[in-house]
C-alpha cells in the first residue's frame, strides 16, 4: 500500500450529483455558467436532489415546502440566546443544527421519504438559524421568516428586518448557486464518511459544518475579508502583498486543489463584486482585489478561487465577515443533503487504510525497566 497525501487524485466513489471535468463545474450535467445566468437557487436545490431541473409545478411545490419549513423550533432559538458572547458563528451554527435533531420527530427515521423531508427542513431552517444568531448577538430579536419569500430574499430580510433590494437578492441568489455543491470537497466527503456508518442525517451535517469551519475550506473568504481590512487602501496593496510573497506566506483566496487553470465560479463573483461595490460606494474593495489578483497571479501563477471575490461581494451586501462561512453553509446545505441521500441509496462503509510509518518489532518493557 502507498499513501496519497490529502487523497489528492484519489477517486473515492461514484456520484451523479456534480462533476468537475477539464476545469468545467457542472451540477447534474449542466454547466455552472448556465445555472448562474438563468436559474434560481431553488431550481438548483431541486436539480441536486433529483438530477433534473424542476417543471413549474414541481418548483412551486418545493418553494412551498421550503417556506412552510423555514421556522425554527422556539427551543432552539432560546438555546441560541444562551450561547457565550464572542462565540464564532460557525460554532454556533454547528451547535444549533445539532439541536434541531432533538426536536425533529423523524430524526431517527432512516427511510428515504423521511430523509428527504429532513433535507427540506435543513435547507429551509439553516438561513433562519444564521440570521437569528446574527441578531441575537447584537441584542436584537430574531425576525420570523416569510414563507412566501425565496431563500435568498428571506435570509437578507431576516438579517435586517427590512425588504432587501432586487439587486441584493439577485446577487445573493447567484452566490448561493455558485456555492451549492462542489463534488467531493472536504465537508461533503466528511458528511458522506459520517453517514456511511448509517448514522442520521443531522450527524452527517454536523460533521460537514465542522469541516467547513476550517480556514482551508469555508473559512477562506472570511480570511480574505480580514486581509482587505488590514490592507486598508489600494496604496498599501503592493507593499503588503510583496511582503507576503517574499516571506512565502499563504495568501488566502488563491489556488485550488482541483482547478489548475482557474476556478470557473470566480469570474461570476468578480463581476458581482465590481457591480455591487460600485453601487454601495466601496469600489475600493474591488480595486484592491484586482490589484492583489494581478500580483499573485503574475508572480505565482495562482488564480482566484470562489472565496476571493465573494469576500467583497458579501461585504457590499452589508454582511459581517464572520458570517461569510455560515452563509457558505446555507448554500452548501443543498449539496450536503444531496450527497447524504445519495450515500444512503447505495451505501458502503468508508474505511480507508493507513500507510504505517512507525517503529516495528518492539516489545513491552516493564515500567521499572523503562
Amino acid at each position: 500500500m502507498t499513501a496519497t497525501r490529502g487523497l489528492e487524485g484519489v477517486v473515492a466513489a461514484q456520484s451523479s450529483i456534480c462533476s468537475i471535468v477539464d476545469g468545467v463545474l457542472s451540477y447534474g450535467g449542466i454547466n455552472i455558467d448556465e445555472l448562474a445566468e438563468n436559474a434560481t437557487f431553488e431550481e438548483v436545490v431541486y436539480l441536486l436532489w433529483h438530477g433534473a431541473l424542476p417543471k413549474r409545478d414541481q418548483l412551486e411545490a418545493l418553494k412551498k415546502q421550503l417556506g412552510e419549513n423555514a421556522a425554527v423550533p422556539k427551543e432552539v432559538i432560546d438555546s441560541i440566546r444562551t450561547y457565550p458572547k464572542g462565540v464564532h458563528p460557525m460554532a454556533a451554527l454547528r451547535t444549533a443544527v445539532s439541536s434541531l435533531a432533538l426536536y425533529d420527530q423523524e430524526a431517527q427515521d432512516m427511510s428515504p421519504e423521511a430523509n428527504y423531508r429532513k433535507s427540506i427542513r435543513l435547507v429551509a431552517q439553516t438561513p433562519t438559524l444564521v440570521a437569528a444568531f446574527a441578531r441575537i448577538r447584537k441584542g436584537l430579536e430574531p425576525v420570523a421568516p416569510n414563507p412566501s419569500y425565496s431563500i435568498a430574499k428571506n435570509f437578507l430580510y431576516m438579517l435586517t428586518g427590512e425588504e432587501p433590494s432586487e439587486t441584493a437578492v439577485k446577487a445573493f441568489d447567484v452566490a448561493l448557486i455558485l456555492h451549492a455543491d462542489h463534488e467531493f470537497n472536504a465537508s461533503t466527503f466528511s458528511a458522506r464518511v459520517t453517514v456511511a456508518t448509517l448514522t442520521d442525517i443531522y450527524s452527517g451535517i454536523v460533521s460537514a459544518i465542522g469541516t467547513l469551519k476550517g480556514p482551508l475550506h469555508g473559512g477562506a473568504n472570511e480570511a480574505v475579508a480580514a486581509m482587505l481590512a488590514e490592507i486598508g487602501t489600494i496604496d498599501n496593496v503592493e507593499s503588503y502583498i510583496r511582503k507576503k510573497l517574499d516571506n512565502k506566506e499563504k495568501i488566502m483566496g488563491f489556488g485550488h486543489r482541483v482547478y489548475k487553470d482557474g476556478d470557473p465560479r470566480a469570474k461570476w463573483l468578480k463581476q458581482m463584486s465590481k457591480e455591487l461595490t460600485a453601487q454601495v460606494g466601496r469600489s475600493d474593495l474591488y480595486e484592491m482585489s484586482v490589484k492583489i489578483e494581478e500580483m499573485v497571479t503574475g508572480e505565482k501563477g495562482l488564480k482566484p478561487n470562489v472565496d476571493f471575490y465573494s469576500a467583497s461581494v458579501y461585504t457590499s451586501l452589508g454582511l459581517e465577515s464572520d458570517l461569510f462561512t455560515p452563509i457558505f453553509a446555507i448554500s452548501r446545505m443543498s449539496g450536503w443533503t444531496a450527497h447524504i441521500m445519495e450515500q444512503y441509496e447505495n451505501n458502503r462503509l468508508i474505511r480507508p487504510r493507513a500507510d504505517y510509518t512507525g517503529p516495528v518489532n518492539r516489545h513491552y518493557v516493564p515500567i521499572d525497566q523503562r
